[in-house]
């Protein structure tokens, strides 16, 4: 038996995103003492990076809101989009346990969500499915509540608002600023949330940032603890069973002991390359991702050598994206939905709905690479003047101009005709002018006939409503641009098997007693597929929530 150990603790977590803490604060609620170790000198993962949403059907928050949802509903639409890609168990115990771990944290933290209304599931037309959705995102929170040392070291989003709080529920209806009232009412809400900050002294935050600092201020009242710059370097294994961590602290290696269990919260590989080229289609690259840095696949390794299962390693939380010169990826998500707008290969030709759900795009773009005759990576995404100054895009105002920089260095390539920009892309300017006139001619019409773009009430929420088809609106006016579109990802799915408890399986279907896993480190309950807003966070949470339930009852 290990006798050398510098720390004792009845639960440790590796990573510090919306799965550790969820462990963490769940330890604590037993009365189990609790350390997270985070490898960065920031917590908060990939979650402070977010929009800070969970999808777990049937929570409260839903029942308040009159949905209806039903765990028989709930389970209909996993089948509809999962499918058998993973076990049944697993599914059952994320629509069973889902939402008990909302209400308690609601009730028991400070960790607090508000519905999104008209945030649609991804498939709501599959079987299970809500058009009116089922994601809920966090309320927002003063961040002066927690101490400076807490904000300083917190991992910040820095998304481009302008220092304004804004959530995703406003930015949906801001989305629209320049095209209807409600718009112009929440621009007025938000500028009037700024002032209050100003006069008052509060720092709003919202979406994932005020999750984590929800999160982190709860554990701070619960008694639990977290060391920053703290990488998991090992597993500690006796008589069959995980007894603890290695880590390197300050200059020093330690080890400490987990006298109930270690739930690995450490996220997924996206930033080793070499793993991306092992496991992932190509071409892929760590720089198209928004996952946080220091998400290398670190504790895979010390698993596997435990004898740990692998599963869905060639898939990732795909979001089509666009890295602007000297800056970090920008994730288009309601980019895609404006009208006016389309995404095209090499060659100039459409191949998919682009106001599809972000994976699903990006499959789509790596099954239309993998077909040949024309490059989808990148692929370019082409809007005419009229969408430029009736849309927000790429974090700009309607009418803003294009930053000098991503102009001159040629990232946003701009000519006064369709034919013009065709030879700036690299297409047969034959080739673009039909496939622009072809989706006019949809756009005219009402209808996308090759890809049915507004079909889904999912395409339509970004979409513009004063329009016949929100989705769609001909591009007829100069200049025009082009920006290059890039399969990036918010983070990757794959990793270690886990069953319905979260323990960490073997390649036999065994448990390795004392070791768990929750969020991007283990495979992906949701499968090869994304059904709804927060379908990552909102696992992450309830299989961490569950692991560390099963770890209170083997320690009592």
């Amino acid at each position: 038996m290990n006798s050398t150990w510098d720390h004792t603790y009845d639960v440790v977590v590796a990573g510090s995103g919306a799965a550790g803490l969820a462990a963490a604060l769940t330890a604590r609620l037993r009365g189990l003492t609790a350390l997270v170790v985070e490898k960065t000198d920031a917590y908060g993962g990939s979650t402070a990076l977010s929009g800070g949403a969970i999808w777990v059907p049937g929570n409260f928050h839903l029942d308040a809101a009159g949905l209806g949802d039903t765990p028989e509903k709930a389970r209909a639409y996993l089948d509809a989009t999962v499918g058998d890609r993973v076990p049944d168990a697993r599914k059952d115990a994320y629509v069973r346990y889902g939402p008990r771990m909302v209400r308690e944290f609601h009730d028991r933290t400070d960790v607090r969500f508000v519905y999104t209304p008209g945030y649609s599931d991804y498939y709501p037309e599959r079987l299970g499915g809500y058009p009116q959705g089922r994601s809920v995102e966090p309320e927002v929170f003063d961040f002066k509540k927690l101490a400076p040392e807490r904000r300083a070291t917190m991992r910040r989003a820095g998304l481009p608002t302008y220092g304004l709080t804004i959530t995703s529920r406003d930015f949906h209806e801001l989305n629209m600023v320049g095209r209807t009232w409600a718009g112009r009412r929440t621009a007025v809400k938000v500028g009037a949330r700024a002032a209050k900050a100003l006069v008052t002294g509060r720092r709003p935050l919202s979406l994932g940032e005020a999750l984590i600092a929800r999160m982190r201020h709860s554990l701070d009242r619960l008694g639990g603890e977290l060391w920053l710059s703290a990488p998991l370097t090992g597993l500690v294994e006796e008589d069959g069973r995980v007894t603890g961590v290695r880590i390197r602290k300050d200059g020093r290696d330690l080890t400490v002991r987990a006298t109930g269990g270690v739930v690995l919260a450490s996220g997924g590989f996206s930033h080793d390359q070499a793993l991306r080229e092992k496991y992932l289609p190509a071409p892929t690259s760590g720089a198209w991702s928004a996952a946080a840095d220091g998400q290398t696949g670190d504790a895979l390794e010390p698993a596997l050598a435990l004898g740990a299962a692998l599963d869905l390693m060639d898939r990732v939380w795909g979001a089509p994206t666009v890295v602007p010169p000297g800056d970090k990826p920008f994730f288009l998500v309601a980019d895609r939905g404006i009208p006016g707008m389309v995404i095209v290969d090499s060659t100039g030709e459409r191949y998919a709905n682009e106001a599809a759900p972000y994976h699903e795009f990006v499959d789509a773009m790596y099954a239309h690479q993998a077909r040949g005759g024309a490059t989808a990576v990148p692929s370019w995404l082409i809007l005419d003047a009229t969408a430029k100054s009736r849309y927000l895009f790429m974090g700009l105002f309607p009418g803003q101009p294009f930053p000098a920089p991503w102009r001159e260095s040629g990232f946003v390539k701009q000519a006064a005709t369709v034919e013009e920009l065709a030879v700036l892309i690299g297409a047969a300017p034959e080739r673009l002018r039909a496939t622009v006139d072809r989706f006019n001619g949809f756009a005219r019409a009402g209808r996308d006939e090759d890809f049915h773009r507004g079909d889904s009430v999912y395409d339509r929420y970004y979409g513009d409503p004063t329009l016949p088809n929100p989705n769609l609106a001909p591009l007829e006016k100069g200049p025009f641009h082009a920006i290059p579109v890039h399969p990036g990802d918010i983070g990757t799915k794959g990793g270690l098997v886990t069953d319905a408890t979260a323990r960490v399986l073997r390649e036999d279907g065994t448990a390795i007693p004392g070791l768990y896993a929750s969020g991007n480190v283990s495979s992906a309950v949701m499968g090869e597929t994304y059904p709804g807003p927060g379908a990552t966070i909102g696992p992450a949470m309830t299989f961490s929530w569950l692991a560390v339930n099963d770890i209170a009852e083997q320690h009592a």
